[in-house]
């Protein structure tokens, strides 16, 4: 039999790429603190209508890169594309609409079947962000600047750019639909299949297309700048007024729509140029009519989500392995004084091990290859006397240190 390999575009995170993962997590989990937001876990699978519903049939999450299956009840469900929909199912689900505004952290692994490609999987993590009863433009500019400062707490800042956009409101989308069919109406015969689905369901979708054919027709299409309504541009005006009182510097960038259906006004990305073509590390946009859809009433809402993987490639420098505490036994000393330093260690906060069989050079040299911070050696001799040898292996010193020491505060001795 062949070995077993994990599923194509999976991965396992282990060593390094795990502490990358880790600290990009809690790092996003602390700045959502500072900003007052709660974290929610939702399922990792719902009823397919929560995610088609709401991302749109003509989307490509939904159309070609959702996990649905039939469970035996003859059930609809699907493994979850991205959080949005289902915190906004949540918010429903739980009676939480009469107590808003809600602000929600959450992380979690996705599914998509896409093609698998640099700090993208088929399976991935994502961290997200979503302000939910909050119409002002206000709202919009602190979560941007939120997703900022996670950026910031992780180092990437630097290397990142906001481009920003706006959707304007329903009527300013309705005018800038009606020039975007009669546009692209003229260049039937040039658009790719895809697209042509799109035309008659949501034309807006054809600024997304990466096919280099509907991209050339895209440059000069209507720009919705052209129909936003006086409302709409007050509302574009007050967020980036509001973005220039946090301090965060922005590009516009027109082609910004976002693939989901439920976006309305603000759309925005963080991206970088250090990850090659899939250069999106944050984004997010403002969705007030997506709880609506779930059978709610109408709660307007911004947020945004962040690949963990792609956040932990941009970090330059990565976390250090933990650093442990090394219990060598020297010839046969008594187990269960052993085991009780052991505990006695690990009880005070200790990263503790032990080695176990070999001789006293192979001891060590697992204990190097531990990244032990200290060796402490454990004999029958060392009991009786009450006193431990203790190496430091970034020196190579050793001190000798109490039975008492140990028990009463082993961070000072182990620092």
């Amino acid at each position: 039999m062949s070995s077993i390999q994990p599923v194509r575009g999976t991965h396992d995170l282990i060593g390094e790429e795990q502490r990358r993962h880790t600290l990009v997590v809690e790092t996003a989990r602390r700045i959502a603190g500072v900003y007052g937001f709660d974290e929610w876990s939702t399922p990792i699978f719902e009823e397919t209508r929560v995610f088609s519903r709401s991302l749109g049939d003509t989307s490509d999450v939904v159309s070609k890169e959702m996990y649905s299956f039939n469970d035996r009840d003859g059930e609809s469900l699907t493994l979850r594309p991205e959080g949005t929909a289902a915190i906004c199912r949540a918010l429903v689900s739980n009676a939480l609409t009469q107590a808003l505004p809600q602000k929600v952290f959450y992380t979690g692994p996705m599914f998509r079947h896409e093609r698998p490609q640099k700090g993208r999987y088929r399976q991935f993590h994502q961290i997200g962000a979503e302000l939910l009863g909050a119409a002002e433009p206000l709202a919009d500019a602190e979560v941007i600047a939120m997703g900022y400062a996670v950026l910031s707490a992780l180092g990437v800042a630097e290397h990142v750019t906001l481009e920003l956009n706006t959707l304007g409101d329903a009527e300013s989308r309705d005018a800038w639909r009606a020039a975007l069919v009669a546009y692209f109406s003229d260049y039937r015969d040039r658009l790719s299949e895809d697209s042509l689905v799109r035309l008659e369901k949501n034309p807006l979708r054809i600024l997304d297309s990466k096919n280099e054919g509907d991209r050339a027709l895209v440059a000069d299409a209507p720009r919705m700048a052209e129909f936003l309504t006086p409302q709409a541009q007050d509302f574009w005006d007050e967020l980036r007024a509001k973005l220039d009182v946090f301090g965060i510097r922005y590009k516009v960038s027109p082609g910004i729509v976002r693939g989901l259906d439920y976006y309305n006004h603000t759309t925005f990305e963080f991206v970088t140029t250090r990850l090659g073509a899939q250069g999106t590390v944050l984004a997010g946009g403002r969705y007030d009519g997506l709880v609506k859809q779930m059978g709610g009433p109408d709660v307007p809402a911004i947020g945004w989500a962040a690949g963990v993987e792609r956040l932990a490639m941009l970090l330059e420098t990565p976390p250090q392995a933990p650093r442990s505490v090394v219990i060598v036994p020297v010839g046969t000393p008594d187990e269960q004084a052993l085991c009780g330093i052991l505990q006695a260690l690990r009880g005070q906060g200790v990263r503790t091990e032990i080695g176990y069989k070999g001789a006293l050079r192979k001891r060590m040299e697992r204990a190097a290859k531990q990244n032990a911070s200290h060796v402490l050696f454990v004999g029958e001799d060392e009991l009786a006397r009450g006193l431990f040898r203790v190496k430091d292996m970034e020196s190579g010193q050793e001190c000798e240190v109490s039975h008492q020491a140990l028990k009463m505060d082993a961070g000072s001795v182990f620092a």
